[in-house]
């Protein structure tokens, strides 16, 4: 009963699942704020809001509440929420049909969805994802 040989491990709160290429995705809810720099190495869900640099190494997704406020470099990003900021992507970019952002885009290749809005300079291409996004 209680000295089972199966234990369950325990997770912490904001790492949920797997994804297609094995990594962990970590999650921020809506009505999460984060000020400052944001890091993860694995994959990253945001519902909530982060007001700061944003830096991850896998795969970046933005729901409809969502909400950044400075810039972002990621290796591939889906966004349906608001950026106020520079973006880098280095592989794929989708903007969904509720994305929309202020500033400067630079991606390896990008879709976009109608109803999708973006206001500044777009980089896309095979050497663009190289190229650092200009400093406003």
């Amino acid at each position: 009963m209680f000295g089972s040989s199966t234990k369950e491990k325990n997770t912490a709160a904001a790492t949920v699942g797997t994804t297609s290429d094995s990594a962990t995705t970590t999650v921020i809810a809506k009505g999460t704020v984060i000020e400052g720099k944001f890091v993860c190495s694995e994959n990253v869900r945001l519902d909530g809001a982060i007001h700061g640099e944003v830096k991850v190494d896998k795969r970046f997704v933005m729901g409809d509440t969502s909400y950044v406020q400075g810039n972002i470099d990621a290796r591939d990003a889906a966004i349906k929420g608001k950026i106020k900021g520079d973006v880098l992507v280095k592989e794929a970019l989708h903007l969904m049909d509720t994305a929309v952002i202020e500033g400067n885009i630079t991606a390896k290749t990008m879709v976009v969805e109608e109803g999708a809005r973006y206001n500044g300079s777009c980089r896309i291409g095979q050497g663009a994802s190289v190229a650092p996004v200009a400093a406003k």
